[in-house]
């Protein structure tokens, strides 16, 4: 059983079912009731929310509006998702908080590490918004940023399949689960679950990553509880 574990998030898994845009209740309710029914008491987590569902950068601005500002716009979604999420994961009685990388003070606590420390210390769940706080970094490189900060055993990335691929499933009939793999492998082999950036922050700090389909009820809980399931990347 994992003690101290980051769940990332995409924007896309808040969104409303089949084309994963706005912000859907029955999305929110769902994840809230995944995640509660399988906190311990034992466990610490923290979550890093993607923003992908309210604004999908480079992808929705056709060149009208610049890079920097396009991710400005992407670390603004996350606190909009990460609120969202606050209260669904409340209203299932999880004691929250919502850091933000980015100062907005009037909506959020700023991200302080010891602060974030002591939070799951007093067993909330700490949601961690606004990326890195930086343009040109994805918030997958923001949860293995805030991984490695808080001293995670585990990043667990919640996605829309069960595993990591050889190729895309939805694509390529004949592409195969990989059920476990290294982070050089899986950097070589241009796996598209999570970019070199991140893979590599996690290679270089030792932080195993577990790759599983949210959508499937008790996943959560199971990954929780240490249980096989998905694709595990780690060191050799």
């Amino acid at each position: 059983m994992y003690k101290r574990v980051l769940l990332k998030l995409s924007g896309e898994a808040l969104g409303t079912p089949g084309d994963g845009r706005s912000v859907s209740p029955s999305a929110l309710t769902y994840i809230a009731r995944e995640i509660s029914s399988g906190l311990k008491r034992s466990t610490r987590l923290a979550i890093v929310v993607g923003g992908g569902n309210i604004w999908r950068g480079a992808r929705d601005c056709h060149d009208m509006i610049d890079r920097v500002t396009s991710d400005n716009m992407g670390m603004l979604a996350t606190v909009i998702n990460a609120m969202a999420l606050q209260s669904a994961l409340e209203h299932n009685g999880v004691s929250t908080r919502v850091q933000t990388a980015i100062t907005i003070s009037q909506l959020a606590e700023p991200f302080i590490r010891r602060r974030a420390m002591r939070h799951m210390e007093k067993e909330r769940v700490v949601i961690f918004a606004g990326g890195t706080g930086n343009p040109y970094f994805t918030t997958d490189t923001a949860a293995a940023l805030r991984a490695a900060e808080i001293g995670a055993d585990v990043i667990f990335k919640a996605t829309q399949v069960d595993g990591v691929y050889t190729g895309d499933p939805k694509k390529d009939p004949k592409a195969k689960l990989i059920k476990n793999i290294t982070y050089m492998e899986a950097i070589s082999r241009g796996l598209k679950f999570m970019d070199a950036s991140a893979l590599t922050l996690c290679m270089e700090n030792h932080i195993p990553i577990l790759v599983f389909d949210l959508h499937k009820p008790g996943n959560i809980r199971k990954a929780l509880a240490g249980e096989k399931l998905g694709t595990l990347i780690k060191q050799a």
